[in-house]
């Protein structure tokens, strides 16, 4: 039964109190996401990609046990979706700042500069990985494609606001015009991921959404 210390932390059986514990967890948790990194990264010696990475090869890692990872992910998709989702949001951030256009050509140019890294290799692998597995492809919608593309309609609409993007089109289906071929070039390898080439294509996507003074 748990008691407390003079101080008022309860303790548990283990001698450890409440307070111990939550720094513990939140330890593991932190290991196990860049144990995950390592591996995957080409540069830290490992290079693994996410079809061979396993659970038990990141508990080893981390220092933890495969139930300790099981507490907080279903799946190795999981884990890899969370473990590099951070840095993915702080390197490709949506700026709040700037005119929607000019916000939206940023995060396109934020974006190709982040997969042209080892980043977009493991995006390219997760969505292979998800191709024939119902559930991985649940996970990688809910923990990185929704929150992204709401960002990404987010600033579309911002432009529409400010009338420098037409406003009758829906800005999710604007969004998949303006962003899809940064996902086919990613995937299908079709030429270099580069901003002056993103710029391009927000620059062809906007002459026929910017509002015209004749129509």
């Amino acid at each position: 039964m748990p008691w407390r210390r003079p101080n008022g932390d309860r303790i548990v059986s283990n001698g450890c109190s409440i307070g111990c514990m939550a720094v513990r967890s939140e330890a593991s948790h932190k290991a196990i996401l860049d144990a995950t990194m390592e591996l995957l990264d080409p540069e830290s010696g490992e290079g693994l990609s996410v079809q061979k990475l396993s659970i038990e090869r990141i508990a080893r890692v981390a220092g933890v046990s495969k139930t300790t990872i099981y507490r907080w992910w279903p799946s190795k998709v999981a884990v890899v979706i969370d473990s590099f989702v951070a840095s993915h949001i702080a390197r490709t951030p949506v700026r709040e700042d700037l005119p929607g256009v000019e916000a939206l050509r940023e995060h396109m140019g934020a974006l190709v500069e982040t997969y042209a890294s080892h980043e977009g290799r493991l995006v390219s692998q997760l969505v292979a990985e998800c191709q024939h597995d119902e559930r991985a492809m649940n996970e990688f919608k809910e923990r990185f494609w929704h929150n992204r593309r709401d960002a990404a309609v987010s600033i579309i609409r911002r432009a529409q606001e400010e009338g420098d993007i037409w406003s009758e089109p829906d800005p999710v289906g604007v969004a998949d015009l303006i962003y899809s071929p940064i996902y086919f070039r990613l995937l299908f390898q079709a030429g270099p991921l580069e901003k002056a080439w993103s710029n391009r294509v927000l620059d062809l996507a906007l002459a026929g959404l910017t509002p015209r003074e004749d129509a």
